[in-house]
């Protein structure tokens, strides 16, 4: 297989994966009409992920078991690094693809000369139910995802569905041409860099209106949840992002709802910790300086947090968002 160079490589980032990678990896082999190679990126599991894995005799199959703990970015920057193909398809190790997603995805890029694709997607919640993500129609009017849309769509708090739930599809030497690769200091919103991180370099980004990728709700997973120093991470990472790409007027107007969305979240979990420590002066000083924060308090999260305030001031506070599909949020991470 040295000189196999695939349509497209799947890069599975795995950590104590053992339950589902076997799922995964069968789904990515089992696409029609292209060419494929599944690079799975072990991150130092401690479950039997590598033993498993090194059971399914698959000559696509490479994996590439990490010396140590990188985190999600930092894994899949070892598969990127390792990929051959033209195309590279980002697959999460406890989610699975249709048979047909890539072939139709690279069709729809090819068509419209975009170096991006993405598709939409059906959620699986922890209870079996499946539920679309996005309308098709709704997609079809939008043959391209532009950067403002897409930082627009990643507003915190927002009431719709969110774009960062997209699983995008790279052409890898644009990716090599614009030193484009995962925030490896980022847990969680690591796949929203990277997009706009491509579309802020210009790429096309073109939308399979179809739903071929299946985002599996797992029981543990970090995305579930959104904690301040989430919030904090990100708000570094946006500034990184800033620094580096020139904006429009569009997207620099977006983008200031975005970090405006970050600064209310952030005074919402600052002002749950005072509530649940009864520090009422230091409620009162976050709701003066922040107003906004308070109208997040009818959220259904919201109410939980008030009753587990009134019983314990020592679990961690966590939010999560309004467009979220049922118990996850929009900054993809999952297994963490």
């Amino acid at each position: 297989m040295s000189g196999f160079v695939p349509d497209v490589t799947f890069v599975v980032a795995a950590y104590n994966a053992a339950e589902t990678i076997v799922r995964a990896v069968e789904s990515a082999l089992r696409q029609e009409g292209v060419t494929v190679e599944v690079v799975i990126v072990d991150d130092r599991s401690s479950d039997g992920t590598v033993e498993i894995v090194s059971t399914i005799a698959d000559p696509r199959l490479r994996l590439i078991a990490l010396e140590q703990n990188r985190g999600p970015g930092g894994a899949r920057n070892a598969g990127l690094a390792a990929a051959r193909g033209k195309w590279i398809a980002v697959l999460d190790s406890d989610d699975t693809v249709r048979p047909d997603r890539l072939a139709r995805m690279i069709e729809r890029a090819e068509k419209t000369g975009a170096q991006v694709v993405v598709d939409n997607l059906d959620v699986v919640s922890l209870d079996g139910q499946s539920i679309r993500m996005f309308p098709e129609a709704e997609l079809a009017r939008q043959p391209l995802l532009t950067l403002p849309a897409f930082i627009e769509s990643n507003v915190i708090f927002r009431s719709q569905h969110n774009f960062g739930y997209m699983k995008p599809v790279f052409e890898r030497h644009f990716l090599e041409r614009h030193d484009l690769s995962f925030d490896e200091a980022l847990r969680i919103g690591e796949d929203y860099i990277l997009l706009a991180s491509a579309l802020a370099s210009g790429a096309r980004c073109a939308i399979e209106p179809s739903a071929g990728y299946i985002y599996h709700i797992r029981e543990g997973s970090i995305s579930r949840v959104l904690k301040l120093d989430h919030i904090d991470a990100m708000m570094s990472a946006d500034e990184a992002f800033l620094r580096r790409f020139p904006l429009d007027i569009l997207s620099e107007r977006m983008q200031r709802k975005r970090t405006r969305g970050f600064h209310q979240a952030r005074s919402f979990l600052v002002l749950i910790e005072q509530l649940k420590t009864r520090s009422l002066a230091g409620a009162l000083k976050t709701a003066l300086a922040d107003p906004l924060a308070l109208r997040h308090l009818h959220m259904p999260i919201a109410v939980r947090l008030r009753r587990l305030a009134a019983r314990s001031s020592t679990a961690p506070i966590t939010v999560a968002t309004e467009q979220s599909p049922p118990g996850d949020s929009p900054f993809t991470s999952k297994g963490r």
